[in-house]
This record gives structure tokens, C-alpha cells and sequence, in this order.
């Protein structure tokens, strides 16, 4: 068998198996829903309750298509970091994006107690929220962004994501220390994570911002390939380094900052997911991989919001510590087996 023939095999069934994800999540949930009823109300045929066709529409849904949205932008951010740095430590929020965006937050949660308690009232709404977010992470990019032009070392442009980073998470435990308990405990809500506060108009935006930075990520596959082989060899080739550079870290911003921005702080999925795929696939062609890893991480996060939202029950649990808990062991267990990590 041929590796196109066999990787369109595996394709196909990782296509198959997000399918069976995606159903199985709308069905389950606090309200029982038979998963035949689940089908009707996706295709619009008739269901034994008209409330179900509700549920699924206007909550399970747009649900189930963020944790697509999360899963696969934050894979892909991965992906992209890993080899531009090189490093198989390097996520999606290397660059300090998600630090940034949670000093947004924190500023306008946690600040609002310098501002007054009715000040803070009129400016906290999920919009205002998403704002900081955004706000924050694009202020880190534009640092980050104005380094790298004047750096040529890649790995100095990663230290300084990793030290705009650190100051921001000082500053936000800064507001933290002096914030009262309300005003915390609405920060630390936040950093929990949530797939499930996205309208279908929050979606469209979301959407629309996460296929621009996908699609900058397939424009940056011959870069990427070129870089696996070295800087150096890769300047040989006639690649731009620093233009590269630039595209790769404005897909990876725009994916992982709004993300940050719409479902908050999401771990481990952008770090674990590509080293999945890499050990599932055996290659290192990011032709093969970029798909992949959008299929592996919307499966990966289905399964976690899966667990998460407690079927059955009216609990649903943090997605951050879900995301963590059950992925770290699968990813240690596949590098002990493997006995190396592939890169």
C-alpha cells in the first residue's frame, strides 16, 4: 500500500470517528436527547419534542462547533510554533498572546474596583470581556511583532514572548492581590475556560477570524517544510526568513487570540495535539499534517467538552482542567511507548 493511499485511509477514518464525536456530544447533556431525534432536528425533519429541537439548536450546537473552532485553531497555532522555534515545548500562547489577553481581562474585572463598583457594572458584559481579551493580545503581538522584525535569532523572539509573558502575569497578580473576592472570583471563572456562552452571531465572528488564520497556515506550508531543515540551509533555498516569520506568527496570533478572546484560556490542546498526530501520522510534511491536526484537535476537544458537561447532570466542569487531565496521560503514555518524540 502506497503512504498517499494509506494516509487517506487514516483520513478517512479520523473524518469518520470526528463525526461520531460531534453527534455523540450534541445527544448528551443535562436533558436526555435519543440521538435519532438529534439527527432530525440537524436535518429539520419532525422530533417527538419540538423543546429538543431547542436545546440542540440554540445551545448544544453552537457548542459543539466552538470546541471544533478551539480545537482545531489551537492545534494548528501549535503546530506552527513547534516548528518555527524548533522546540517540542512550544504552544500557542509562547509568544505571550494568552497573557496578554488575560491582563486585558484582568484590567477591566480586576481594575474596575480602582474605577468604582457602578463604573465596573456598566462595562462588564460578555463584549467587553472579548474586547480586553482581543485588546490585550493584539497589544502583546505588536511588541512581539516590532522585536522580531529588529531580531533575526528565532529562539530570542522566543525567550521574549516568554518574558512579556512574565510581566504581564505579574501585573495581573498584582490587580489579583488587591481586587475584592467578587471581582476574583469573576477573573478565575474566566480562566476556567467555556465553550458554551457563543451565540450564532459571536460564532460567524469567531469563524470568520479562525479560516483567515487557517488559511495563512496552509500559505505558510512550503516555509514551514523549508524550516524543519534549518535557518541556514533554508536561506540557501532562497526562503525569506523574516517574512516567514511574520506570516507564521500572525496565523498563530489570530487563531490563538481569538480563541483566547471568545472561549477564554484553553490548555494543554495547542502544546499535545500536534506531538498526537505526529506520533498517529509518522511524518513530518505539513501538507499531511495541517489537515491532521485540525481533524485530531476538534476530536480531542469534543471528547474533553464531552466529559466535561457531566451527561446526565446539571454539573459541567471546568474545560481547562478536563482538557489537562485527560490529555497529559495520553501524551505521556504514547512518548513512554514510543520511547522518543517525533519532530
Amino acid at each position: 500500500m502506497t503512504p498517499n493511499r494509506s494516509y487517506r485511509n487514516v483520513f478517512i477514518g479520523i473524518g469518520i470517528l470526528l463525526l461520531i464525536c460531534f453527534i455523540i456530544n450534541i445527544s448528551l447533556g443535562s436533558v436526555y436527547i435519543p440521538w435519532l431525534d438529534t439527527l432530525r432536528s440537524l436535518i429539520g425533519a419532525t422530533v417527538d419534542k419540538e423543546s429538543w429541537r431547542h436545546i440542540i439548536i440554540a445551545y448544544r450546537l453552537p457548542k459543539a462547533i466552538t470546541a471544533i473552532l478551539v480545537g482545531s485553531g489551537l492545534g494548528v497555532s501549535g503546530l506552527l510554533m513547534q516548528t518555527l522555534f524548533r522546540n517540542p515545548l512550544a504552544g500557542p500562547f509562547v509568544l505571550g498572546i494568552s497573557s496578554g489577553a488575560s491582563l486585558g481581562v484582568a484590567l477591566l474585572l480586576l481594575g474596575g474596583s480602582f474605577a468604582g463598583s457602578v463604573l465596573s457594572v456598566f462595562l462588564i458584559s460578555k463584549w467587553s470581556l472579548v474586547i480586553a481579551a482581543s485588546l490585550g493580545s493584539i497589544l502583546v503581538l505588536i511588541a512581539v511583532m516590532i522585536v522580531s522584525v529588529r531580531i533575526r535569532d528565532t529562539m530570542a523572539i522566543l525567550i521574549i514572548g516568554l518574558m512579556f509573558g512574565s510581566i504581564t502575569t505579574a501585573i495581573v497578580s498584582v490587580l489579583s492581590y488587591f481586587a475584592p473576592a467578587e471581582q476574583l472570583q469573576q477573573f478565575i471563572f474566566w480562566g476556567f475556560g467555556s465553550l458554551g456562552n457563543l451565540t450564532w452571531n459571536d460564532l460567524l465572528i469567531l469563524s470568520s477570524i479562525t479560516l483567515i488564520g487557517l488559511l495563512l497556515a496552509f500559505a505558510a506550508i512550503k516555509p514551514l517544510n523549508t524550516l524543519l531543515l534549518g535557518e541556514n540551509y533554508a536561506k540557501s533555498l532562497g526562503l525569506s526568513i523574516k517574512k516567514s516569520r511574520i506570516l507564521i506568527l500572525i496565523a498563530t496570533s489570530l487563531l490563538a487570540g481569538s480563541i483566547t478572546a471568545f472561549a477564554g484560556p484553553i490548555a494543554f490542546v495547542g502544546l499535545a495535539v500536534p506531538h498526537l498526530t505526529r506520533q498517529l501520522f509518522h511524518t513530518s510534511d505539513h501538507k499531511i499534517l495541517l489537515p491532521a491536526v485540525i481533524l485530531f484537535g476538534s476530536i480531542i476537544m469534543l471528547i474533553c467538552d464531552t466529559i466535561a458537561q457531566v451527561p446526565a447532570s446539571d454539573f459541567t466542569l471546568p474545560i481547562n482542567a478536563i482538557t489537562s487531565l485527560i490529555g497529559a496521560p495520553v501524551v505521556i503514555w504514547l512518548l513512554v511507548r514510543k520511547r522518543k518524540m517525533l519532530f
